[in-house]
């Protein structure tokens, strides 16, 4: 026969067991949520940008999970590791804060050129490993002028524009790069920018046509806009015709 107490242990117990296994429940929920609903500016999903970009950057998958913040809050996040040989707690990781409303805040800062599509990100993680010199990056990749397609002009997609212009990069650094809004100016918006340098077989000014500056930059989810002399031409006039007529 149970006594009071044991009784009393057995519903502290069960209760415990109970809340365990609910919590257990939330987080897959969370996250299927996240893989479910978030999505790219061009609609792809978290795990069809990782699954393509695992392909030609050293990006190797680990898993997801449900964190909890110092504030308390839960984030969904996502760990990653640069070789297969790294040991477990050396991952990076991408995080989505998703608020009471559904919506969906990702970060850190580096991860943001997901939002442009998997190209954009691939291309990010590559132009770093350059920069960090990490061993056999992916140049043929980051070279690739079909991966810029993404930067959309009132011409064309970017990298069509410049293989129709007959240019190849042939310098790095290549950029593609995210700001956050500032701190004293928080209206300012997420900012992103991707930073070229191209040779063209065309005629024209040498300071364009070697080792010409392509910079584009993007406020929000506002049009792309050039911000270089060279990208201006490229925004405005047809491929070929980006040294017919001076500008001011």
């Amino acid at each position: 026969m149970h006594t009071r107490k044991s009784l009393t242990m057995m519903i502290v117990t069960g209760l415990f067991v109970l809340a365990a296994m609910m919590a257990q429940a939330a987080e897959p929920t969370l996250v299927a949520k996240v893989k479910k609903d978030w999505r790219a500016q061009d609609g792809e999903t978290a795990e069809q940008i990782f699954a393509k970009v695992s392909k030609v950057a050293h990006f190797v998958p680990r898993g997801w999970e449900v964190a909890k913040t110092g504030s308390g809050d839960e984030v969904v996040v996502f760990s990653w590791a640069k070789h297969s040989s790294e040991k477990t707690g050396d991952e990076y990781t991408i995080t989505w804060e998703v608020a009471s409303d559904g919506t969906m805040t990702l970060g850190p800062p580096y991860a943001k050129p997901m939002e442009l599509g998997w190209q954009a990100f691939a291309l990010s993680l590559v132009a770093s490993e350059v920069s960090e010199e990490e061993k056999n990056p992916n140049l043929r990749f980051l070279h690739d002028l079909s991966n810029f397609n993404f930067v959309t002009t009132a011409q064309g997609k970017l990298g069509d524009l410049l293989k129709r212009g007959r240019c190849a990069i042939t310098n790095d650094p290549v950029h593609v790069t995210y700001l956050p809004p500032t701190f004293k100016v928080p209206e300012t918006g997420d900012l992103w920018a991707v930073h070229l340098q191209v040779d063209c077989d065309i005629p024209g000014p040498a300071y364009f046509t070697r080792g010409g500056v392509v910079l584009f930059d993007r406020r929000g989810k506002e049009d792309w806009k050039p911000a270089s002399v060279f990208a201006r031409r490229i925004a405005n006039h047809p491929p070929g015709s980006w040294f017919d007529r001076p500008e001011p």
